[in-house]
């Protein structure tokens, strides 16, 4: 009996002891700020939504001290890493130069040999915020062009002997991940401007948090209009939304004597959603009309239906304004309508993807794009493109590269952040890029026409398939 009495106290007991110490232990913690024993740490975030993985927000930034771009892994590669990690400048450069020997297309590789040919030395730092795990195409594309200019620039002898150094960020795309990476990129007084970022969406996301910094930021892809009057501090060197759509609106109406239209779309992103909005009011201005939306982002869309659907409404062309994530999606549609009716496509169309998957389905597609290679193949831009990477170079890339130029010209004329933000907003800027003049409006925008490109059978392309100028048929 005695027994039987003394167990409940005996659990009581030790319950208590567990829960003092439990305290005890959790007071420590906090007084050391040892959190990190007991936690992933506060810097960790999530990783590509396809993977399920988890990314330190720390191991998002290189500068050369880490792979980013995993599909680009080489041994050499490696070991130039490793070695700038090391502060062995002498080995890295000798490491990245014969990985660039064996892939010269990698722009990761070239970005790293450029910053480790400057090594310790003085230099002036900008930072390219780009979707290296989720997009990696695009991703490539536009460091191709940051580090095009950062050789052109450093070859040059830089801005009184100082060269550029070029931070590459990876931000798989997402707003929550780009605005945390724009904390930390203001925070860091070394960086003197960014590039990026990708989508509408992580742009969108990532402003506020460079505009209250001071921290200038160049997006050589997003389009969408909610971008205009962010800020000061916000630009881009790609036209708006508005560009496309009427570029498309007009093409329709005026070439292909169409009014009737049916629109492809996402209504869970950003650019997506403001490029329909957009054509949409283009066309309707012009004296067409969207008979009928459908949109991808609807997990019970079905590509088939809904092309059939828009034929017996009365559709005389398909729009596809989908983004880079719903451009799979997209592509059924071309699949279903099997060239019965014109396709027409945003710059998101644009892509590998569309020549690969589409292919003769695909053929006669108009999509209008930013800057096209074929329209000016002789320029000194597409020269030393073609010679740099061994294959030619896209619209992003294009971009990207005016980009790095713009924050060049802020360097040139007063490296600091507030120098090169008064710069960018001086009434007077401008400067010739790649894509032509720069010059922005009071809103940070970039006000050129876009160009029209068409999917046409091409040796050129080892999809069978390329985009080329309409202008030119």
């Amino acid at each position: 009996m005695s027994q039987k009495n003394e167990t409940p106290v005996l659990v009581l007991s030790l319950l208590l002891t567990l829960a003092l110490l439990g305290g005890g232990l959790w007071f420590l913690a906090k007084t050391l700020n040892l959190g990190s024993l007991f936690s992933s740490g506060q810097n960790a975030i999530p990783g590509n939504s396809n993977s399920g993985t988890t990314v330190a927000l720390q191991d998002r930034f290189s500068r050369g001290e880490r792979l980013l771009d995993p599909a680009t892994s080489s041994a050499d590669k490696q070991a130039g890493i490793s070695a700038i990690a090391s502060g062995d400048y002498a080995q890295a450069v000798t490491r990245l130069e014969a990985s660039l020997k064996a892939k010269r297309n990698d722009p990761e590789a070239l970005i790293y040999l450029n910053n480790a040919r400057i090594g310790q030395s003085q230099a002036y730092t900008i930072a390219v915020s780009v979707p290296i795990t989720s997009s990696t195409g695009a991703a490539e594309e536009i460091l191709r062009g940051v580090a095009q200019a950062q050789t052109d620039f450093n070859r040059a002898g830089g801005v009184n002997g100082v060269p550029l150094k070029v931070a590459i960020v990876s931000d798989d795309n997402n707003p929550d991940i780009a605005k945390q990476v724009a904390a930390d990129l203001v925070k860091d007084s070394s960086i003197l401007g960014v590039i990026g970022h990708f989508g509408s969406d992580a742009t969108l996301a990532a402003a506020p948090v460079y505009q209250e910094g001071g921290v200038v930021m160049i997006s050589p892809t997003s389009t969408a209009v909610q971008i205009s009057n962010l800020g000061n501090a916000i630009f881009r060197t790609v036209p708006s939304d508005r560009f496309t759509a009427s570029t498309l609106s007009d093409y329709l109406l005026k070439t292909l004597n169409i009014q009737q239209v049916a629109v492809y779309y996402n209504s869970g992103n950003d650019y997506s959603r403001s490029l329909k909005e957009e054509f949409t009011t283009a066309l309707t201005s012009d004296g067409g009309q969207v008979i009928t939306e459908f949109d991808l982002n609807n997990s019970a869309f079905n590509a088939a239906q809904a092309v059939a659907q828009a034929t017996q409404q009365g559709a005389q062309a398909l729009v596809l304004l989908p983004n880079t994530g719903a451009l799979d999606t997209a592509l059924q549609v071309v699949t279903a309508n099997q060239r019965k009716l014109p396709l027409l496509g945003g710059d998101s169309v644009y892509n590998p993807k569309t020549l690969q998957i589409g292919g003769n389905v695909a053929e006669g597609m108009v999509v209008a794009v930013p800057w096209v290679l074929l329209s000016n193949p002789q320029s000194p831009f597409v020269q030393t493109a073609t010679r740099l990477w061994g294959a030619d170079i896209n619209w992003r890339t294009a971009t990207a590269y005016d980009a790095t130029q713009v924050l060049i010209a802020g360097l040139k004329r007063d490296p600091t952040r507030q120098g090169i933000q008064q710069t960018l907003n001086d009434p007077g800027f401008s400067l010739v890029g790649a894509t032509g003049n720069i010059k922005f409006s009071l809103a940070g925008d970039r006000n050129q026409p876009m160009q029209l490109v068409l999917v046409e059978a091409s040796s050129r392309s080892s999809y069978g398939y390329t985009f080329v100028p309409v202008a030119t048929k």
